[in-house]
């Protein structure tokens, strides 16, 4: 192994005596960040203006950044670009793809999806009528239940609540054989295992960057077109910055060239910014060593608890080639026995109806910090200090 974690975990401003097992939902602060947006506000909107469009480059943030972003979920430069919300994004992939295959009417995901993309596919569906439907079945049964009606395979490669991991060649070979186009949801797996979106043969790909590429809160998405169909994709979302040459100001909208004409509306500066900073920790960093990191602390995890907590049943799969990077357990009571860990400085978070999540992010977790966070879980079911009506109370955020 290559990388050094210690460096890694240098550059996070981590709140002092917590162990952060929740940057699968939301990254900490790498502490670039703050004077990269500093400057992003006081130097280039502050003194240039307008102007900062061109001299600062923020008009090619979305394609430069997405390249870097590339690198991390191993596809090819020039194919991947920036910008708007991962539901965005999902409706933008799913439409170009169901309109490559307009004799089909099917998109076939799983039931372990994360709600959101099954909503905006459900939205698509009711948008365009003709028939179309959204087919949802276990994520065990989908390579059996991809047939010649499915127009698209829509799937979130690592499950967002148990971390159980899709076999992406697997499936999209499998859909592709069937005629059918593969869509993947990278959101809980991007900068978190050894994506390899080309080498899979994915036709498209998309994914959020706040949870382990640590762009901050809201951050922006990224969507990957494969090369065979960058210039084939047709926008069902034809925004201004997509267009060929959006300050020729033609009242008719023509797509731009390749992976441009999958961009929408005006790139969000100031969070690209803190992303490009944030992209800086993954400077040394080889994807195979964080691979390999991550599933020796989620296999330590695993042991731990599961010697330590009887009471708690495992979520997540035991085989490696199975697994993201986080580790999920059941209990009836996993909110209440979530609140007590965080009020002990052990942050996770729940997912309904029994879930503790807890993700692992090597660039900052070490065998140390799962140590302590078993022994915390430890005494909190042992104790049952989760037994408590505060932390019963449920929160709008869980």
């Amino acid at each position: 192994m290559t990388t050094d974690f210690a460096r890694t975990r240098a550059l996070f401003d981590l709140p002092e005596g917590v162990i952060y097992l929740d940057g699968n939902s939301l990254g900490p602060l790498p502490r670039g960040v703050r004077d990269r947006v500093a400057r992003t506000i006081t130097d280039e909107w502050g003194q240039m203006l307008i102007t900062g469009w061109n001299r600062a480059g923020w008009m090619d943030m979305p394609a430069r950044i997405g390249d870097r972003i590339a690198r991390l979920i191993g596809a090819e430069a020039g194919h991947v670009v920036m910008g708007d919300t991962l539901s965005i994004k999902v409706f933008q992939a799913l439409a170009a793809a169901l309109d490559m295959r307009p004799d089909r009417r099917v998109i076939l995901s799983d039931t372990g999806n994360f709600p959101s993309d099954l909503y905006m596919a459900e939205g698509l569906c009711g948008m365009l009528k003709q028939g179309y439907t959204l087919r949802t079945v276990a994520p065990e049964a989908v390579e059996d239940a991809i047939d010649e009606s499915v127009a698209v395979l829509m799937l979130t490669e690592v499950d967002y609540g148990t971390g159980r991991r899709h076999d992406m060649p697997r499936l999209t070979a499998k859909a592709q054989e069937a005629g059918a186009l593969a869509v993947w949801d990278l959101a809980h797996s991007a900068g978190a295992t050894d994506v390899k979106v080309a080498e899979g043969g994915a036709d498209f790909a998309v994914g959020c960057t706040y949870k382990y590429l640590n762009s901050g809160p809201g951050g922006p998405a990224f969507i990957y077109v494969a090369p065979r169909h960058a210039d084939r994709a047709v926008p069902a979302l034809s925004g201004w910055l997509g267009h060929e040459a959006p300050f020729a100001f033609d009242l008719d909208y023509r797509p731009g060239a390749g992976i441009e004409r999958m961009r929408v509306g005006t790139p969000p500066v100031l969070q690209l910014a803190a992303l490009d900073a944030a992209l800086d920790v993954w400077d040394g960093v080889e994807i195979a060593d964080l691979r390999a990191r991550s599933l020796e602390l989620t296999d330590a995890f695993i042991a731990g608890v599961e010697d330590a907590c009887p009471d708690l049943d495992l979520a997540t799969p035991r085989d490696h080639a199975r697994r993201g990077s986080q580790v999920s357990f059941r209990h009836p009571e996993g909110y209440a026995i979530m609140q007590a860990l965080i009020a002990r400085g052990v942050i996770g978070d729940f997912r309904a109806p029994d879930i503790l999540r807890f993700g692992f992010t090597p660039l900052f977790i070490g065998l140390d910090d799962v140590a302590r966070a078993v022994a915390v879980l430890a005494e909190v079911m042992e104790s049952r200090a989760w037994d408590r009506a505060e932390y019963r109370q449920r929160a709008r955020v869980t």
